[in-house]
């Protein structure tokens, strides 16, 4: 009877907003603008797909390594093509249901399933390493160091593998709220920490080795009168810099903290389920309403924001030596100049949604859509047509002096320069409400949920 519960609540929700449909701001249409910024398409390969992959709303997305990509469908096919030709180099078939992955990393590919498997292969031939088992849903894509392999489970917990055996070495958990958006957050490991968000809004950094928890800090708390108002999941990767993580969570903030303790340096109050990118000096943010936003990394301070792609269900960006790219749920993928956030390109992938990150390696993208398509573009900034200024003439040098001038008075030292504070706070206009679903909870067995508007973040499970 509890199980049942959160469905009923669910579908009161559906009900009670479904007369309120001709209200919600449909997703903008694309036009035509000037194409800046020359885009080739590399290759197309398929990978497996179907409509129950694209409904499950699986955390499969591509993955590169050493001039190979590696991609998995639900169907458990794992395949590894080369990055410049999409040539297939090898082919894995297991016979589990993967749900998360692959990641590559240390000369290995993992992969986790939708019932708790997590497999290891070598990357350069495909050959099975190992397989262990935990018991919960894998819904993204892991971190592989050459310590570990770090993977979140939908139950809360971050567990720590070693990497040549599989074997858990740790396991940490954080508190999972009754209702919470379906996905998980991709760790990271950055100087021998494991970072990771949680659905409870909580970043939290763990010892690589022991699983001992160095810190853990709040990027937002629930609040409001229903569930659906106290979401405040992080399911995207946080992003680290220097000593600085980036972070941002649904109807939370996004935020600096630093590294060796998790102190906030700035927030933002912004809502984002899909994620963000970042660059040497900038970090660029999906918004959970299609809105793209660049952000100063120093103090936080919005530099442009870009609302022609609003609503189109856009996937986290990835950053290019001079544009950063977004998915949407229609297949399309755009490019936006990183300077001012203008449109610069579009490409047609197929029909169908874009939902997990695309990866890239210098100019050159990799994108996954949920229904098994697997494309590689490379985007070549132009070239500017400018001539060289002409060489300098030579200066002769006047004779020297018969006896030494005097020494000149020597300059009065500089005066000391005070780096100035971290700008004030600016919090940009709050992100709009999402739309309800009926995905349950993980403890359940969920059947597959309908495809939500392409505006909503996944459905709460």
């Amino acid at each position: 009877m509890r199980l049942l519960l959160p469905l009923s609540f669910a579908a009161l929700l559906i009900a009670a907003g479904c007369s309120k449909d001709k209200d919600v701001e449909p997703p903008a249409k694309l036009v035509d603008f000037p194409t800046t910024l020359p885009v080739k398409k590399l290759w197309s390969e398929g990978v497996g797909g179907g409509k129950k992959q694209i409904k499950l709303r699986l955390g499969l997305g591509p993955a590169i390594d050493n001039g190979l990509v590696f991609a998995a469908s639900h169907k458990g096919e794992i395949v590894a093509v080369a990055l410049d030709t999409g040539r297939n180099v090898w082919v894995k078939k297991l016979k589990v249901p993967i749900s998360a992955g692959p990641a590559a990393g240390s000369g290995i590919v993992v992969a986790g399933s939708s019932k708790g498997a997590v497999i290891a292969l070598d990357g350069a031939t495909g050959r099975q390493l190992w397989r262990s088992q935990i018991n919960s849903e894998l819904l993204s894509s892991p971190a592989i160091s050459e310590k570990a392999v770090v993977i979140r489970s939908v139950d809360g917990r971050l567990h720590g593998l070693e990497t040549r055996t599989g074997k858990e070495l740790w396991s940490v958990e954080q508190q999972v709220p009754r209702l919470s958006l379906r996905g998980t957050a991709i760790p990271i490991v950055a100087k021998e920490v494991a970072i990771s968000g949680f659905d409870n809004g909580k970043v939290m950094a763990v010892s690589l080795t022991t699983g001992d928890t160095i810190w853990d800090t709040a990027l937002a708390s629930p609040h409001g009168r229903t569930e659906l108002d106290r979401l405040v999941d992080i399911d995207s990767a946080v992003r680290v810099v220097g000593e600085n993580v980036f972070a941002t969570g649904f109807q939370g903030r996004t935020a600096m903290l630093a590294l060796d303790s998790g102190q906030l340096w700035w927030s933002h109050d912004m809502s984002s389920y899909r994620g963000l990118a970042v660059d040497a000096e900038n970090l660029y943010v999906t918004e959970s309403d299609g809105i793209v936003v660049a952000m100063r990394q120093r103090d936080g301070a919005e530099l442009w924001r870009n609302d022609k792609i609003k609503r189109r269900g856009l996937s986290a960006p990835i950053v290019t030596s001079t544009a950063i790219a977004v998915a949407d749920f229609q297949g399309y993928i755009h490019w936006l100049d990183k300077g001012t956030g203008v449109l610069v390109a579009r490409e047609h992938i197929a029909k169908q949604r874009v939902s997990n990150p695309p990866v890239g390696a210098n100019d050159t993208i990799v994108v996954l859509t949920d229904g098994g398509t697997l494309a590689a573009y490379r985007a070549t900034p132009r070239v500017s047509s400018k001539s060289p200024a002409p060489a300098a003439a030579p200066v002769t040098e006047p004779a020297l002096p018969a006896e030494p001038p005097p020494a000149p008075a020597p300059a009065p030292a500089p005066a000391a320069t005070e780096t100035p504070p971290p700008a004030t706070e600016t919090p940009p206009p709050a992100a709009e409400a999402p739309a309800p679903s009926t995905t349950p909870p993980p403890s359940a067995t969920p059947p597959p949920a309908a495809t939500p508007p392409p505006a909503a973040p996944p459905p709460p499970r």
